[in-house]
């Protein structure tokens, strides 16, 4: 899945996930390759990313790394659109 995460200051990450788990406004919830369309409102909380992931050293101070393909970013707020694959998370 293509993941693009974009905050007000930078585009902070776009590339290949395997998945991504979010604090959705009723329960956090995990998007997998070829899930259904959606749109939802996010709330404060981790943002997980797992994946092959490189980051930019510009921005790797806005992630906690869990292990090689595990990542967290801490969020107060967003919203998340996912169709065919395609997610964008926009978040402060």
């Amino acid at each position: 899945m293509e993941l693009n995460i974009v905050s007000p200051e930078a585009q902070l990450f776009s590339g290949e996930v395997f998945s991504i788990t979010v604090p959705g406004a009723s329960g956090s919830f995990q998007i997998l390759n070829n899930h259904a369309p959606v749109v939802s409102s996010l709330v404060a909380g981790k943002v997980k990313i797992q994946g092959k992931i490189t980051l930019d050293e510009s921005v790797k101070h806005h992630f906690i790394k869990e292990d090689e393909q595990s990542y967290f970013l801490d969020i107060i707020s967003g919203a998340i659109e996912v169709r065919e694959n395609k997610i964008i998370l926009l978040t402060d």
